[in-house]
């Protein structure tokens, strides 16, 4: 197949899922909104800004800034991010009408996909047009601001099939517009867990050591998750406290001095996934305090190395994790919520271990990336014939 992604070339995720087909020996072309180095070969690469990612450096990645700032340039990026799009998808529609692609893939709807439905409408085209949903697409980002509706809107008018990391955002794709006679498919974003990677350790872990992998976003209270460990200490002052991607974050820095945690946290700068899964497998217990999400790589990533699920209870999440079974559902709103479980986690190695049996089941079943990319590359096949 002749495949043109649309993604944010910096992506982890996105690099996971496209290297799949650069490796199958598929003719992969890449516009990335953003400058990006790659570490696999694709046909060609093109820039196509949108939304102001011109203004970022290219050795950035995704996510990596404080909270303040990042709720400042969400909030810049959902009013005037839409008004950038009709120009960038010049830029996008010669690039397809020059490659000629039987598939686009944007990767994203805000703002690879309404780049691309924008670059399609109006254009003679036999390019089929599928576009992944990620995380809070729909519930943070599609209702925020008028521009943002009606782009969400029209993306999913223009689409010929979606790909979700969960059953929610079908169901969500529908009310903003998707057909139900078109193809939809449900796996991680990423494409899926790589077993060689990430895998549990040989022995349990005996420390209580609790992991936060998810870095700075504007939809993760991690506010209320260092309000929650002084109350953790309180009870169990052994416990250990990792939080990835935060190495030298001023606010992180002022949180521990001022609730007096800066003895149990580390803080991590951004690692390797072979880094993060050894940084799991040191750990008994994964918190993500996300008051938006979809199905948050990390924690596939998390489970699969045995670490056990104190997770935000939303939706998305109770479609992977069944409180009091294979993980914990708190409030990541409410520090004592978070505190009370990983408090439980710890005291509770008989439901650690029964958890890790059973999450390891469930991303063998559910999450495993070669399976999971055999079943993408059928539902892109299926594409073809619609």
């Amino acid at each position: 197949m002749k495949i043109l992604f649309v993604a944010d070339g910096r992506s982890p995720t996105a690099k996971n899922w496209i290297r799949h087909f650069v490796e199958r020996g598929d003719d992969v072309f890449l516009a990335s909104t953003f400058q990006c180095d790659l570490d696999f070969h694709v046909k060609r690469l093109e820039i196509a800004p949108v939304a102001f990612s011109a203004v970022k450096k290219q050795s950035s990645r995704p996510g990596n800034a404080s909270s303040r700032t990042l709720r400042l340039r969400t909030l810049v990026r959902q009013w005037l991010g839409p008004l950038t799009i009709p120009r960038s998808a010049k830029i996008l529609r010669a690039f397809i009408q020059e490659v000629q692609p039987d598939i686009v893939h944007a990767m994203r709807v805000p703002y690879e996909g309404m780049l691309t439905a924008c670059a399609l409408r109006g254009m003679t085209s036999e390019a089929r047009f599928i576009v992944s949903i990620w995380g809070n697409d729909f519930t943070l980002h599609a209702p925020s601001t008028p521009l943002m509706r009606r782009y969400t809107r029209m993306t999913m008018q223009t689409v010929n099939a979606l790909h979700a990391d969960c059953e929610r955002d079908i169901r969500l794709a529908h009310e903003w517009g998707l057909s139900v006679d078109k193809p939809t498919f449900v796996a991680p974003g990423n494409g899926g867990i790589r077993s060689d990677v990430f895998y549990p350790p040989k022995e349990s872990v005996k420390e209580p050591v609790v992991i936060n992998p998810r870095g700075f976003r504007a939809y993760v209270r991690n506010d209320i998750f260092f309000k929650s460990i002084p109350l953790v200490l309180a009870k169990r002052n052994d416990t250990r406290f990792i939080c990835s991607s935060m190495a030298g974050e001023s606010q992180v820095v002022e949180w521990t001095k001022e609730l007096k945690i800066e003895q149990a946290v580390q803080l991590n700068p951004s690692l390797s996934h072979t880094q993060m899964a050894d940084v799991f497998r040191s750990a008994q217990i994964i918190v993500s305090p996300a008051i938006h999400d979809g199905t948050p790589n990390s924690l596939l990533e998390g489970m699969a190395c045995g670490c056990f699920p104190v997770v935000g209870d939303l939706e998305s999440i109770r479609e992977w994790i069944t409180h009091g079974q294979n993980g914990l559902l708190v409030d990541p709103n409410d520090p004592q919520s978070i505190a009370d479980g990983i408090l439980l986690a710890i005291e509770r190695e008989d439901l650690r271990q029964e958890a890790a049996g059973l999450n390891a089941k469930i991303i063998s079943a559910r999450a495993e990336y070669k399976t999971n990319m055999k079943r993408v590359d059928e539902f892109y096949k299926i594409i073809l014939k619609t």
